[in-house]
This record gives structure tokens, C-alpha cells and sequence, in this order.
């Protein structure tokens, strides 16, 4: 077996607690973990982390920007065989991690992916809504295609990773973005029914600030990964079965203009990559 690193990106969640607390009960433990935490969160949530788990070997690095920027700049300095993630706002049954990375060890797949399922009965129509499209991502997309798996649950071969990047320039689907490049590269990806975790949707209630969050989150880069990786058009063909919630026709007038959105961002983001170096200055 080879060796295994677990990583959390965190920006101030004390959540993280009771994640850890989660790998600390591991059937299979984790060789590392690594918490990729922004310097802007407080040295006494990580330093809680050390003191609580002292069986698990925590390594903290300080890397500013947001989540895909923590997990970017963290590549190269995970040494171990696989990388798998898990989010701060989830919790792992003991089975998580061996049953996740076993078809990687075995050569069965390049990444694996688990489902979520909601940590505690939702509350309130916001709660409610996100449950009911997390199952149907599972229930109707997750089979057809593994570039539906969500990042925070999934476990790569580390060197693959490593040749393909996460590409910052559309945080908030870069997991779309990275799934989609492994499968056009010829890498096979696996869905674990079996390797499921909990996750908490507890932490929004206003609507408002959460179709702002949804919009500018994942529907403009969601969009934006479609447009740069040229899925849009089998996005459109695909047949699901529409989530049984009012919410749904709210989610679906945002999409339209969260698709202009992203064709402009989409130009600009093009041009600048498309941009000469000047000399003296190296290109990743």
C-alpha cells in the first residue's frame, strides 16, 4: 500500500474540529494531513488541532487566497502516493479513506469520488433544496459521468494532480474543471457509492445572500469551465430529472445570465493566457 495524504483547505471554520476528529477514526490512517490554511485564519483553531489529535500527522502551511489556491500551491510540497480531500464542513465515517483510495492502490483508477449526505434532517427551504440537488447529482449525473464528483470528497493518484493543476481563474468549479481535463487526458475516474460523508449545509438562510453566493459561486464558473473546456453543448443535451423544489425556478433564471457572464469573463480570461510572456519572466 502506498502512502496517503489527506488535505483540508480552511479559512476560519472550527468545523475543522470535528473533521479531524473523524480521520482520527480511520480505518485506514492517513501517512499525512495536510491543513492548507489561509494566513488570515487564526493561529489558535490550528494550534487546538496539534494539541486535540496528537495521533494524526497534521502538517499546517499558510498559503494565501482562497480555497483552490490553497490546494494549488500545496501540490508540491505532498510527497505521499494519493491526495485525497475532505472539506471542513464534513465528517467521515471510519470506512471513508480505505475504501476510497483501495481502487487507486489496486490500478483500478486514476481518482475516486464518494457521495455526501446531509449530517443532520435539513431545515428551512435552503437546506432543503441543496440536500435534494446534492442526491440528484448522484442519483442522475454522478453514473453517466465523473466529472460531476465534487472535489471534497474525492482521492488522486497525487502525481496526477500534480501534471494537471488546479486552474484558479475559475475558483468555485475548479473541480469541474479539473475532472473534465483528466478525462479528456485519458485518465479513468471511479464513483464509490460506498465511500460517503457527511456534510453540514447548515451555515446560509437568507435567500438573498445565498442566490448571490450560488450565482457568483458556481453558476458563472461553472459556466466559464463549460465554455473553456468546450462542454457546453453536451451540458445541454443532458437529460435530469428536474429537483421537486420551488427553488428550482429561481436556480434556473440565474443560469441565462450567469452564461453571459461567463462568455465575457471567458474572453478575457482567454486573452490574458494567449498574452507573451515578456522575456526574463518564466510561464507555469
Amino acid at each position: 500500500m502506498g502512502t496517503i495524504c489527506v488535505e483540508l483547505a480552511v479559512l476560519d471554520d472550527p468545523r475543522l474540529l470535528d473533521a479531524l476528529a473523524s480521520l482520527d477514526q480511520q480505518t485506514r490512517r492517513p501517512d499525512q494531513v495536510l491543513i492548507a490554511g489561509s494566513p488570515a485564519s487564526p493561529p489558535a483553531l490550528f494550534a487546538e488541532a496539534e494539541r486535540r489529535f496528537p495521533g494524526l500527522p497534521i502538517r499546517v502551511e499558510r498559503i494565501p487566497g482562497r480555497a483552490v489556491d490553497a490546494r494549488e500551491g500545496s501540490l508540491e510540497s505532498i510527497d505521499s502516493a494519493t491526495t485525497a480531500f475532505l472539506d471542513t464542513d464534513e465528517v467521515a465515517p471510519p470506512e471513508w479513506l480505505e475504501r476510497l483510495v483501495t481502487p487507486i492502490e489496486q490500478g483500478r483508477a486514476d481518482f475516486t469520488g464518494g457521495p455526501t449526505r446531509p449530517r443532520r434532517p435539513p431545515h428551512g427551504p435552503i437546506e432543503q433544496y441543496v440536500a435534494l440537488l446534492e442526491q440528484s447529482i448522484y442519483d442522475d449525473l454522478v453514473g453517466k459521468s465523473v466529472t460531476y464528483l465534487p472535489l471534497q470528497n474525492t482521492a488522486w493518484r497525487t502525481a496526477a494532480l500534480r501534471a494537471l493543476h488546479f486552474d484558479p481563474t475559475i475558483p468555485g468549479a475548479e473541480d469541474y474543471d479539473l475532472e473534465i481535463r483528466a478525462v479528456h487526458s485519458g485518465l479513468h475516474g471511479l464513483y464509490v457509492p460506498d465511500a460517503w460523508v457527511y456534510h453540514d449545509k447548515s451555515d446560509e438562510t437568507n435567500l438573498f445572500r445565498w442566490a448571490s453566493r450560488r450565482y457568483r459561486l458556481y453558476h458563472v464558473p461553472m459556466a466559464m469551465s463549460l465554455l473553456k473546456n468546450g462542454e457546453l453543448g453536451a451540458r445541454l443535451r443532458e437529460q435530469r430529472r428536474p429537483v421537486q423544489h420551488p427553488l428550482r425556478y429561481l436556480d434556473a433564471l440565474m443560469k441565462p445570465p450567469a452564461l453571459l457572464s461567463a462568455m465575457v469573463r471567458e474572453r478575457r480570461r482567454r486573452v490574458r493566457t494567449a498574452t507573451p510572456v515578456p522575456a526574463g519572466i518564466s510561464a507555469r
